[in-house]
């Protein structure tokens, strides 16, 4: 821990950006959702501001309207969406399939993943995860979210107000 202390003094990190009311944000996060699905991932040659670059990975969803919504990956995230779209499972579980694992062992499951909020060009998600009676949040990168919802067979949904902002990005 001191190391990383040497690199960034006293920074902690901001809950929330500069002037975000915290509650403005819980709001959005407690939109209307419209279900979407997965179409591929692919390897772009640009990357999320338009700039060259190799290697930048994207999931694309959409809904029944045919809206569109890109969320960019990092290799690891997209190979492991792949495979599941193909129904491959790997040699030696991924950390997606070990969560699976994990849960089942528990006695739950993945009923839905929610991508609920985009901010500063970043996507926030939760997974819902059922056991027994008790539904139970987890707040998820949307890619690890959308890798776990596949392996479970569970529904995709993106908040109606970040389908929209991303609407307006293209």
């Amino acid at each position: 821990m001191s190391d990383f202390k040497g690199l960034f003094g006293d920074w902690e990190p901001d809950e929330r950006p500069e002037g975000e009311d915290k509650s403005k944000r819980q709001d959005r996060r407690n939109s209307r959702e419209c279900e979407v699905r997965v179409v591929d991932v692919y390897e772009g040659v640009y990357d999320s501001s338009g700039r060259g670059g190799e290697g930048t990975y994207f999931v694309l969803l959409r809904d029944n309207h045919n809206r569109e919504l890109k969320i960019f990956l990092v290799r690891d995230v997209a190979m492991a969406i792949f495979m599941a779209i193909q129904n491959k499972a790997p040699d030696r579980p991924f950390t997606h399939d070990l969560l699976r694992n994990v849960i089942d062992k528990l006695g739950g499951k993945v009923e839905r993943v929610i991508v609920d909020d985009l901010m500063q060009d970043t996507f926030y998600a939760r997974i819902l995860v059922e056991k027994g009676k008790e539904t139970i949040e987890i707040d998820s990168r949307p890619s690890d979210a959308i890798a776990l919802a596949l392996r479970f067979r569970a529904p995709i949904y993106v908040a109606e107000s970040v389908l929209e902002d991303a609407q307006g990005d293209k």
